[in-house]
């Protein structure tokens, strides 16, 4: 099951080419208090964009991660990133779950291209559809068995509880409330962009009251950066990684490589909002810009977004005034911070009661 089952307390674990971070909350008043933190490189040639190729190697990590952070919790959740959009499909009226469960299973040879045999997939009724009262509308989600199976393994291999697999679309929109404080109006019946570079794919979402309404990932991420690095510097990926985070590099490094990289990020903006214009739900331009990754920590990149693309652009800071633990301050959560949606969503579920 893609979505899971209830539990009390889970960590966010986010698996990535580049890293794996994982993160804990608790409940403080109205708000969250991070308990627990800690990013850990990936094995390198352990994932290929989403298939994880060395699940004990990636254990192995997660494992590390969990020492350093000091946490006991054993249950977890993580994310996909699903080659299959999120879909609502319109079924005949039910009178049982099990008569649902049925329908929605007999419907899937209709809406995946795949057998069925090679999916996983979870389900959710959101109620009369709107075109027939007849009718239930059902939100499905499906992706490859192999991809959610590959997770459970690393988990399990890392002495863990897979508890929920999530969809990063959802993580991410879970997440978005984290960064209300920082919205226009704090989103309500605002159009918020929100851009999330990752290592190697970045994702650009649109949010309506806080809702996502567009979403689209593509090819483009910090991974580029740091091999430019190697390039033209002659170094390892590891060393590449190292003097991209803490500096030391040449005096030529800002125009040579860093700008120019800049330059494609801002692009992949403008590329962005051209698409989300064009598509169905793009009916005028987002009020503002939330950038968000590790990327969002090169200094200065939300003033060049905001005077290319015309929009007020910010750095998204999912972390606000919460509460953090002397333990994942002293991780560097705060530094992290802009990098932490999807595992911040992801955390995030062990307050969500639907579950």
């Amino acid at each position: 099951m893609l979505f899971g089952s209830q539990y009390k307390s889970l960590i966010g674990l986010d698996i990535t080419p580049s890293s794996i971070k994982l993160v804990e909350l608790s409940a403080a008043g109205k708000g969250y208090r991070a308990e627990c933190y800690a990013a850990e490189p990936t094995p390198p040639n352990s994932i290929n964009e989403r298939t994880i190729i060395d699940a004990p190697a990636v254990g192995e990590a997660i494992r590390r991660a969990v020492k350093r952070a000091g946490t006991t919790t054993k249950h977890v959740a993580v994310a996909i990133s699903s080659d299959l959009p999120p879909r609502k499909i319109s079924l005949e009226r039910t009178r049982s779950a099990r008569e649902l469960e049925a329908k929605v299973e007999a419907s899937l040879g209709q809406v995946i291209p795949f057998q069925i045999e090679e999916v996983s997939y979870d389900f959710e009724l959101l109620g009369p559809s709107p075109g027939d009262p007849e009718m239930d509308e059902v939100l499905l989600v499906a992706t490859r068995r192999e991809y959610v199976d590959q997770r459970v393994q690393a988990v399990q291999n890392a002495g863990l509880i897979p508890e929920v697999v999530d969809v990063e679309q959802y993580a991410v929109e879970n997440a978005c409330r984290l960064l209300a404080h920082q919205m226009v109006d704090g989103g309500v019946g605002r159009s918020i962009a929100i851009i999330d570079f990752g290592a190697s794919t970045t994702t650009f979402s649109v949010l309506k009251d806080l809702s996502i309404v567009y979403t689209r990932d593509f090819p483009f991420g910090g991974q580029q950066l740091t091999e430019e690095i190697m390039r033209t510097y002659g170094l390892s990926l590891e060393e590449a990684g190292r003097a991209k985070k803490e500096g030391g590099l040449p005096g030529n490094y800002q125009p040579e490589v860093l700008d120019p990289f800049v330059d494609d990020m801002t692009q992949q903006v403008s590329r962005s909002l051209q698409f989300y214009l064009a598509s169905a739900q793009g009916s005028d331009q987002p009020d503002q810009i939330l950038v968000c990754g590790g990327c969002a920590n090169i200094p200065g990149v939300a003033d060049v977004i905001a005077s290319k693309v015309g929009i007020p652009t910010d750095i998204g800071d999912p972390l606000g005034d919460m509460k953090i633990s002397t333990r994942a301050k002293t991780q560097g959560i705060r530094r992290d911070a802009s990098a932490l949606l999807t595992a911040l969503g992801l955390a995030l579920r062990s307050f969500d009661r639907s579950r």
